[in-house]
């Protein structure tokens, strides 16, 4: 009994692990029914997809093969449409060809009886100018017989009057077209031209080649004269001034061409009688100092002009020779000062006309730099100014302003010509230059003698200053259409042949009198 109570633990065992097993039998079979259940059924569905893909695969072809055709019809029925069109066209063409070649056929024909209607005619004209030309011979030969001219001389003849009526004309043309610019510009430049003065006018200073030191008592002379001369000989070498030291009371004059050296000499002389302490020695060191002092004024007088100017970005080489040009004159007249002016009047024209106004302003301040320096270089101050503003890079129209303010260059730009009336217009108003008696009788004599020397002219007077000249013409001579020809050539020739300051007026006068006496 005990061991069947021990047996029964194990046979339940046994039962669990039958039990177990029949459970996965029973399980595997179930789940390969139900595998092979969904195979078939997928097999199924399978077949009915590919049976309905295949029936809309074939509606489709179809479907595009009714398209095909369609478009092959429309394709088709367009082709054959447009090769009618072409035939059409074609034989439009043709018939075209057929009617110009008909056209072509019938001017040829035309063309062929026009042409042997001008060989007959040009025959005929051949003929005929034969005949001309036996006639024109003919009277050739009786009109020089009745005129006894040839036929050179009568064509000499006709071209000297043609040639006279052509000189005359043109006079005439001159005339009346410098009367019309005259009434229509002179108003409008006289307004501009007196407003620059207005607006610009400077106090000019008259200056010379010499210049007086005043001394303290007479006595001073003698001690810069010095033992012997020495204190005179060193501060005249160390200067390159002469020293006059005449009976003039307590004044030394002091005379030289060049007026820096001048003024240095006058500042170093001025600083010894100051000092007291004239020799040598004491002269050289005072000479040193006012070179010094000059070279600080040079670049001050510079400056000042460029500021009063409103002229800017100079280069500092170029502020000194505005400087330098403080010392020097012009017929009598402060270069410098005539400069400003210059700037004023050429920068007021330039904005009434609407020209560069800044240009104006800067050319004429610098117009006349190279008389800073003319006076060490050879060549006249125009070209030495133009080669000092290409040196420091001034811009090209101002050069171009420089080389033509005296007409070295015909003037290119509206600056260059205002910078050329400007500066005329400077020098030539009342008091602003004086003239040496010499060089002013030479002037005047060669305008009379330029004035005389054309043809018909009686008599000339200059007048004004040498700025007008009157020309009496012999009546018999000159008409009143070449008096008007006359005025214009001797003005051009004044231009060419002499230098002056403005403008010189030409008038020419015909007098014509018819005297008669009743008796």
């Amino acid at each position: 009994m005990r061991s069947i109570n021990n047996l029964a633990p194990a046979i339940y065992v046994i039962f669990a692990v039958i039990a177990l097993l029949l459970g996965l039998l029973v399980g595997y079979l179930l789940r390969k029914n139900l595998a092979e259940a969904k195979i078939t059924s997928a097999e199924e569905a399978a077949k009915r997809i590919l049976e309905d893909s295949e029936k809309e695969a074939e509606a489709k072809k179809r479907e595009v093969i009714l398209e095909a055709k369609e478009e092959i019809h429309l394709i088709r029925t367009e082709s054959e449409r447009e090769n009618r069109e072409r035939r059409n066209e074609i034989q439009r063409l043709e018939r075209r060809f057929l009617q110009k070649e008909e056209t072509l056929d019938r001017k040829l024909d035309s063309l062929e009886k026009k042409e042997e209607n001008l060989v007959k005619k040009e025959q005929e004209l051949g003929n005929k100018n034969t005949h001309l030309e036996a006639l024109l011979k003919k009277q050739t030969a009786e009109l020089e017989r009745i005129s006894g001219l040839s036929t050179e001389e009568a064509r000499t003849l006709i071209l000297n009057n043609v040639r006279d009526d052509v000189k005359r004309e043109t006079a005439l043309i001159i005339k009346e077209e410098e009367t019309r610019a005259k009434e229509t510009a002179d108003k409008k430049a006289r307004e501009i031209v007196a407003m620059a003065i207005q607006r610009g006018a400077a106090e000019i200073v008259a200056e010379t080649t010499v210049s007086v030191v005043p001394l303290p008592n007479d006595e001073m002379k003698g001690r810069i004269i010095g033992r012997e001369g020495r204190n005179i000989r060193t501060l005249e070498t160390l200067t390159g001034v002469d020293l006059i030291i005449d009976d003039t009371p307590e004044a030394v004059i002091l005379s030289g061409f060049d007026p820096i050296r001048r003024e240095t000499a006058r500042l170093a002389l001025e600083k010894l009688i100051i000092d007291g302490r004239i020799h040598p020695a004491r002269i050289e060191e005072m000479v040193e100092k006012a070179q010094k002092e000059m070279e600080q004024k040079i670049r001050e007088e510079g400056e000042q002009a460029a500021f009063e100017a409103g002229v800017h970005n100079l280069h500092p080489e170029i502020i000194k020779y505005l400087g330098r040009l403080k010392f020097r004159t012009s017929y009598g007249q402060n270069v410098l000062k005539h400069s400003l002016e210059v700037a004023y009047l050429a920068s007021t024209m330039a904005a009434e006309l609407g020209a560069n106004v800044q240009l104006a302003k800067r050319a004429g301040l610098l117009h006349d730099i190279g008389k800073a320096i003319d006076h060490e270089l050879e060549g006249p101050h125009v070209t030495i100014g133009a080669d000092i503003a290409r040196k420091y890079r001034e811009n090209p129209e101002v050069v171009h302003c420089i080389m033509a303010h005296h007409g070295d260059q015909e003037p290119e730009t509206i600056e260059a010509v205002l910078v050329q009336a400007a500066d005329a217009i400077s020098a030539a108003r009342p008091g602003a230059r004086r003239e040496t008696l010499e060089a002013y009788l030479k002037r005047l004599e060669k305008l009379e003698e330029i004035a005389t020397s054309f043809e018909g002219v009686e008599k000339s007077y200059a007048i004004q200053a040498g700025r007008e000249i009157r020309i009496m013409v012999k009546p018999d001579v000159v008409d009143d259409v070449q008096a008007a020809q006359l005025s214009r050539d001797i003005g051009k020739n004044i231009e060419e042949s002499l230098e002056y300051p403005g403008q010189i007026k030409v008038i020419v006068i015909r007098e014509t009198r018819h005297v008669e006496y009743a008796k």
